[in-house]
């Protein structure tokens, strides 16, 4: 495997930094929407999936962006550490959106969102396992990369979904005409 430069991870905590500020806004933007509003806001099932979907897709996105920074900054030892730590907290995070999703209504029945709970499931375990199982106890900087890119790949691919999963609730509800 090619060895990763610090432009290379400064580039990479470049892009986690702007998706996590461009999905900001889109919290931001949802929050003020209609479509929040009639949905009951704060309290209901949706409400709380939603809540628990933005933390996970902040802290898949932060992983890539803080421990990038640490490999460039502190070295491998202390981007070991963010990485341990930000990791339990992407499967903390992970549990309770998977828990929230089989609940009744916190979809809305939604395939997508079912689908990219599994897959998300899924590329969560693989992220969290690969710098150890590619580098041993103390990663290389490169040994990080393919679990840094996966997570901005399920950041983003969550991301997707859950716009699109808004898209269809509020085209469902909106009146037909006649």
């Amino acid at each position: 495997m090619p060895e990763a430069t610090d432009a290379f991870l400064l580039a990479l905590a470049g892009i986690a930094a702007t998706l996590v500020g461009m999905f900001m806004l889109a919290v931001f933007f949802y929050l003020d929407s209609a479509l929040h509003r009639a949905r009951g806001a704060a309290g209901s099932t949706s409400d709380r999936y939603m809540r628990a979907g933005a933390r996970w897709v902040l802290t898949a996105y932060s992983l890539p962006l803080i421990v990038a920074l640490a490999l460039v900054g502190v070295g491998p030892v202390w981007a070991a550490v963010a990485f341990l730590v930000l990791a339990a907290a992407l499967v903390a995070a992970t549990v309770d959106t998977s828990r929230r999703i089989v609940r009744v209504g916190a979809t809305r029945k939604s395939l997508a969102l079912a689908a990219n709970e599994v897959l998300t499931s899924l590329a969560v375990v693989t992220l969290v396992v690969l710098p150890w199982i590619l580098g041993g106890w103390i990663p290389s900087p490169s040994d990080f990369v393919p679990s840094l890119l996966l997570a901005l790949a399920v950041g983003f691919t969550s991301t997707a979904t859950v716009i699109m999963s808004v898209f269809d609730a509020g085209e469902a509800s909106a009146p037909t005409a006649v």
